[in-house]
Order: structure tokens, then C-alpha cells, then sequence
């Protein structure tokens, strides 16, 4: 499958690693340009590109950059994506780092629904509850008992369908949040972020969370 990731930090960067393994044709960007990422291509096979070729041909694009990025992102970003493109979105939004975003604090969007506006396609929220590191050192065999569950959530099945069998592949297990208006369950300081758990006891904490972010959260 052909695979754009844009943003090269740690999920980025393990994403590489680990869809390149895999056998993916992974196309790579960051905002700093493709001379930066000629170690990473070196280690993993993947061509580093700019972000504005990152996304053609792609069946899947990969957004993982700080939500106060996404405004800098080129328009018209997906025009040469493969149809059907499925657009992982894995940011969060911590004030502290972006700055205060209106739509969200005060217009109530999700992270994810706020990346969508930009973005200007539908996305699937994934990878944004998880340590990047567990990317490289958790994954496990369909129906082994440790095998980690990761929440997605998406407004688009078929989009949504692809995500999680690409999952699936990377080692983990899957559960479903629910469209992209539910993604809160999953975003920081509810009880799923972070979580090294099953699919019970995530689909339990995604049950339990709260849509009120713990007053830490802005501290």
C-alpha cells in the first residue's frame, strides 16, 4: 500500500519504521524540508518528500503534527491522493504547546473535528492515546492475550475499515470510539490515553470517560 506520513517526530518516525517493514511504499515529510530526513529514509527505506508531494498517491495519509501546525499546511493537500484516501489524524490539542484554539474551547469541536475543517477531507482519529515507543516494542500476533487495543474513531466506514485492518497489521487490536464527534473518549485526560490494555478494558474506558478535561489539563 502506498503510505504518506506527514510529520517525522517520534509517531512519525515509528510509523515509518514500522510500515516500511511491513512492506509499505511510504512516502515521508516534515516541515523543514526532505534533506532533514535522510537519515530516517536511510534506516527505513522510506522517500522523503515535501509536504505538498507527501499525500500523492496515497491510500493512506498519516497527519501527525502539533495542532497549531495544521493551519500551515498546504491547500489542496489531497488532490493527488488515491480515491477513497483514508487520512489518519493522530494530534491532540495541549494549550500549553498550541496555544488556545477557539474552535475548540469555545465552539466545543473535537480535536479531531477541528483537524478535519482544516485538513478539508474527512479523517479517522488513531495513534493519539499511545506512547510512540509502544509502536516499535508492542505489538503482538492477532489473539495473543497482551495484544494492546487502540481506540479509532471516524465518521467514514470505509475509511475507518482500512485504518483499523492497518492496525491490525502493525500488531495491535482495535475499538471502535464511534464517529469523529464521540473522539473525545480518547483524547488526553481521559481514562483510555496512555492505556496498555485489551480491548475490554479499553472499550470499559472509553465507556467511563468524561467529556470535562481535568482542571490539570490547562495548568
Amino acid at each position: 500500500m502506498k503510505i504518506g506520513i506527514i510529520g517525522a517526530g517520534n509517531i512519525g518516525g515509528n510509523l515509518t519504521r514500522r510500515l516500511t517493514a511491513l512492506g509499505h511504499d511510504v512516502s515521508v515529510a516534515n516541515s523543514r524540508g526532505p534533506h532533514t530526513l535522510t537519515a530516517l529514509a536511510e534506516e527505513t527505506g522510506a522517500t522523503p518528500v515535501t509536504v505538498d508531494e507527501a499525500a500523492r498517491g496515497a491510500e493512506v495519509v498519516v497527519v501527525t503534527i502539533p495542532l497549531k501546525a495544521l493551519p500551515d499546511l498546504p491547500s489542496g493537500l489531497l488532490d493527488g491522493a488515491a480515491d477513497g484516501v483514508a487520512v489518519i489524524d493522530t494530534g491532540n490539542y495541549y494549550p500549553q504547546r498550541d496555544g488556545r484554539i477557539a474552535a475548540i474551547e469555545d465552539e466545543g469541536l473535537t480535536e479531531s473535528r477541528y483537524a478535519e475543517r482544516l485538513i478539508g477531507h474527512p479523517v479517522i482519529k488513531a495513534f493519539n492515546e499511545t506512547y510512540a515507543q509502544d509502536i516499535l516494542d508492542l505489538p503482538r500476533p492477532a489473539g495473543a492475550a497482551d495484544r494492546m487495543a487502540l481506540p479509532v474513531a471516524g465518521d467514514d466506514a470505509a475509511a475507518k475499515r482500512k485504518v483499523r485492518d492497518l492496525i491490525d497489521e502493525l500488531g495491535f487490536d482495535t475499538v471502535d470510539t464511534g464517529g469523529l464527534d464521540d473522539s473525545w473518549r480518547q483524547q488526553p485526560g481521559t481514562p483510555v490515553y496512555g492505556m496498555r490494555e485489551n480491548v475490554d478494558t479499553v472499550t470499559k474506558a472509553l465507556a467511563e470517560a468524561s467529556p470535562e478535561r481535568p482542571a490539570e489539563f490547562r495548568a
